[in-house]
């Protein structure tokens, strides 16, 4: 528990008071009756982190996608919490907070329970920016972000208006600064304030835009949509790191597929992942490739919705594997052995990707092994198998190589080999072998057609049989 003291000078605080002396303008108040919120929905651990503030004489709230997501039904994976405390105050009052971020400081209080550990990201509210000087880049980037200001001014700050609502779990009370709750019942994706210049502040805004419609089936506002394909080039400039994460929340968003299709019609998927061109293109030789691609994205979405886990490092190996392959199969043609021309089409399917998003290193490794595995799958006799199955990333390569018997592109004999050995006893998987060593071996003795062997030349011509 806190102490009066400590209450005392916390409430002392300027911060406080300069945030209540510049609110924007007074939110709508939705009551319980109307936004319909689950109290069961929300997240303990989030109610008590803005207990503890609200106690300790600041405001909290629950805030964006969590908000959205409860007025939708949803549970949320996911809890942020905004207030007017300062991210160094925000760390006195809980034991395990720490201090991230660079661009904009926020707080990630951590809690333990019996499953995996809950972290409830706390940020403090951000100010307006339109006279901020070097906190602006040039082509309007917002570059630092650490300027506080009041709760209205954060909401102003926000991109979306379904995404700047602002929960009370102690009231039971939304506050919408900007109509987000008519948006949504209008199933409308709209941009507070305007589009071009807060698509300049941040051009990830754009893709976030592509993800939010893909996910909740809204309709992009008409305004909110006009300047995405004029001003797609500002992602060139975005930090890669900051990029990738984004893309990789759009391909792990549950509905990949309906994103990617919105990227290609707002015009951002060139230069992001060099492989959506192809995947997006209708003609007959991409046929293969789209194929493939779309069956792993309708796993991955299936997976997720149904809140099983997924690699990214499995998704991007998926997403690049019709490159790669093309890359190996004209190395293998000009000659070179089967494992090296692999080798050396990995180097430069990854490297054609570097040019647009970089893929982090962590993943690339796990990119490799699985294309690494996929001849291996082919070795089914002597030790082979039992040493491929010890592999960390086994089921990995396994789940690869199954894509590629459902496409046509390995022989589905193969995958339901695997399959029937993985689930064999070690008499089961000594039979499974031998079938293999027999279908080889009756492939190596089917002889070849015989030549007839030339009689030797006799002086005397044989007599001639009667008939």
């Amino acid at each position: 528990m806190i102490t009066k003291f400590i209450k005392r000078i916390l409430r002392r605080d300027p911060m406080v008071k300069h945030t209540q002396a510049n609110n924007t303008g007074a939110p709508k108040r939705i009551p319980k009756k109307s936004h319909r919120i689950d109290p069961h929905l929300l997240s303990k651990n989030a109610v008590k982190v803005t207990q503890t503030l609200q106690q300790a004489g600041y405001e909290a709230f629950i805030v964006g996608g969590a908000v959205r997501d409860l007025v939708l039904g949803i549970g949320p994976k996911d809890f942020d919490v905004a207030t007017n405390a300062t991210p160094d105050q925000v760390q006195r009052l809980f034991r395990k907070a720490r201090l991230i971020g660079r661009r904009f400081q926020i707080v990630h209080v951590t809690f333990f329970g019996k499953g995996h550990p809950e972290i409830i990201e706390v940020s403090t509210f951000r100010a307006l920016l339109d006279n901020a000087g070097d906190h602006v880049a040039e082509s309007g980037r917002i570059l630092r972000d650490n300027v506080w200001g009041s709760q209205g001014e954060d909401a102003a700050r926000r991109d979306f208006t379904i995404n700047a609502m602002y929960y009370d779990p102690s009231s039971e009370t939304v506050l919408d600064y900007h109509g987000g709750m008519a948006d949504m019942q209008k199933k409308t994706l709209r941009m507070i304030g305007d589009p071009t210049k807060r698509y300049r502040e941040d051009p990830v805004r754009m893709l976030r835009a592509i993800r939010f419609a893909a996910k909740t089936g809204f309709t992009l506002d008409a305004d909110t949509r006009a300047p995405i394909a004029k001003l797609g080039k500002l992602l060139q400039d975005v930090p890669s790191a900051r990029l990738f994460d984004e893309i990789l929340k759009l391909l792990m968003s549950g509905y990949s597929w309906a994103a990617i299709q919105g990227l290609r019609n707002a015009g951002l998927h060139h230069g992001l992942l060099p492989l959506l061109d192809h995947i997006l293109d209708n003609s007959e030789a991409s046929k293969g490739a789209n194929d493939f691609v779309k069956l792993a994205l309708a796993n991955t979405d299936q997976r997720i919705q149904s809140g099983k886990s997924v690699s990214a490092g499995f998704l991007f190996a998926t997403l690049l594997w019709p490159d790669l392959l093309k890359n190996w199969k004209a190395n293998i043609a000009k000659g070179m052995a089967n494992i090296p021309a692999l080798q050396d089409a990995m180097d430069d399917t990854i490297a054609t990707q570097s040019s647009g998003m970089t893929i982090q290193r962590r993943f690339e490794s796990d990119m490799r092994e699985i294309w690494s595995m996929q001849p291996r799958f082919e070795r089914r006799i002597g030790r082979y198998p039992y040493r491929l199955i010890e592999s960390p990333r086994f089921r990995a390569g396994y789940d690869f190589m199954l894509l590629r018997c459902a496409t046509g592109e390995q022989s589905p004999a193969i995958g339901e080999w695997w399959t029937n050995f993985i689930a064999a006893d070690p008499v089961g998987q000594d039979e499974l072998m031998a079938s293999v060593k027999n279908e080889l071996g009756a492939a190596a003795n089917i002889p070849a057609k015989r030549r007839r062997r030339r009689k030797p030349k006799s002086a005397t011509p044989p007599e001639p049989t009667l008939g």
